[in-house]
C-alpha cells in the first residue's frame, strides 16, 4: 500500500471512510452471527440424525466411531467431530426435539431496524 501524506483530500473523504469501516464492520459481526447460526443448525441436525438411527437401529459406539472417522477424512480442517461431541449433539437434539432451534427472523434483527422512534409515535 503506498503511503501518500501530501495527498489533499477531497471534502467529506473523511466522513466517507468512517461511514466504510463502519460497514464493513458491521458486515464482518453479520457474517460472525450468521456463521453461528448455520453450526448450531448443523449440530442440532447432526443430533438428530446420530440419535434417530442409535433408536432405530440401535448403533453403538463403534458405529458412531467409524461415522466420525470418514466424517474427519472427509472434513480434516472440521473441528469438533468426536465421540464426546457428538454426545453433546445427541443431548442437544433431544433437549430441542421438535426445534426450531433458530430465532424466528424478527428476533434476528438488530434492534435499530425494529425500534420506533417516540415522534414517530405521537406523530411528531
Amino acid at each position: 500500500m503506498t503511503d501518500t501524506p501530501d495527498l489533499a483530500l477531497p471534502s467529506g473523504y473523511t466522513d466517507l471512510l468512517s461511514e466504510l469501516k463502519k460497514r464493513v464492520r458491521d458486515a464482518r459481526i453479520k457474517a460472525l452471527r450468521t456463521v453461528n447460526t448455520q453450526l448450531i443448525e448443523l449440530y442440532w441436525t447432526i443430533g438428530q440424525t446420530v440419535r434417530a438411527e442409535q433408536e432405530k437401529q440401535g448403533w453403538r459406539s463403534q458405529v458412531i466411531k467409524r461415522l466420525l472417522d470418514d466424517l474427519r477424512k472427509e472434513f480434516p480442517d472440521m473441528k469438533g467431530l468426536s465421540a464426546r461431541n457428538i454426545q453433546y449433539m445427541t443431548t442437544f437434539a433431544r433437549t430441542w426435539a421438535q426445534g426450531p432451534i433458530a430465532q424466528q427472523p424478527a428476533a434476528q434483527l438488530p434492534w435499530a431496524h425494529i425500534m420506533v422512534t417516540p415522534s414517530a409515535i405521537v406523530g411528531g
